[in-house]
């Protein structure tokens, strides 16, 4: 992955760059000390992954994100505040380190990041009922539709949950719902479509599939309800 790393504290870029030297396949590509300086880069450079702190002066790293536009490289913040938690995840950034950075709680994040990175890259293709194949660079993969556990929207990219894989594709949750077959699969949220057969249980306001627990909305429950046949 090529990474950025955006912090206006020269002590925290070198230890980022250090923790990073330690990880394979992460290649920092700059160093910037200003969002606005990491903006101007990414207008010419193509980059993974930004590590990027969310307190600088000037533009913030929040404020860096909303005016990226449609170009989105996988953001983990690395900040010294908690503050901003919920904010950064409604803007589906791939993991959120508090200071000082610990190198498991690192790692774990670049695990995820790697995850993601590779997944933007497939594109879907459509069948029959029964399987979606995907395309990652030149190796085209099969899915079978019953591993699908459920889908979640992330932004411009859909993510599709099997017990095995995270696949990230380009493409709307409403294009999804109309594509998978309204037998198996249900919309219970802005946000998800759950495979009916996976759902483990269901109470109140959210269901379980595994151990995930998912939001259904009042918009979507008396469909559950008639689907799961409740008596």
């Amino acid at each position: 992955m090529n990474c950025l790393i955006i912090d206006d504290n020269p002590i925290a870029r070198a230890t980022l760059n250090q923790l990073a030297g330690q990880v394979i396949n992460i290649n920092i590509s700059a160093e910037c000390s200003s969002a606005m300086e990491a903006y101007n880069y990414m207008q010419e450079h193509t980059v993974d992954l930004l590590f990027l702190d969310i307190e600088m002066p000037g533009m913030n790293g929040i404020e860096l994100i909303r005016n990226l536009g449609n170009y989105r490289p996988v953001i983990i913040f690395t900040t010294s505040k908690k503050d901003y938690a919920v904010e950064a995840f409604e803007l589906n950034v791939a993991d959120y380190l508090v200071k000082p950075l610990m190198p498991a709680r690192f790692i774990q994040a670049v695990k995820k990041a790697q995850e993601i990175v590779d997944s933007q890259k497939l594109e879907v293709k459509w069948t029959s009922d029964e399987f979606i194949f995907v395309r990652d660079t030149n190796v085209v993969r099969r899915l079978k539709l019953d591993d699908i556990l459920f889908a979640e929207a992330m932004g411009d990219y859909v993510k599709f949950y099997t017990k095995e894989k995270l696949y990230a594709i380009h493409t709307k949750l409403k294009t999804v719902e109309e594509r998978l077959p309204s037998r198996n699969f249900l919309r219970i949220h802005r946000s998800y479509i759950v495979a009916i057969n996976k759902i483990d249980a269901f109470q109140d306001g959210a269901l379980r599939i595994g151990s995930k627990f998912l939001p259904v909305t009042d918009t979507y429950r008396k469909i559950l309800n008639e689907r799961l046949n409740v008596l």
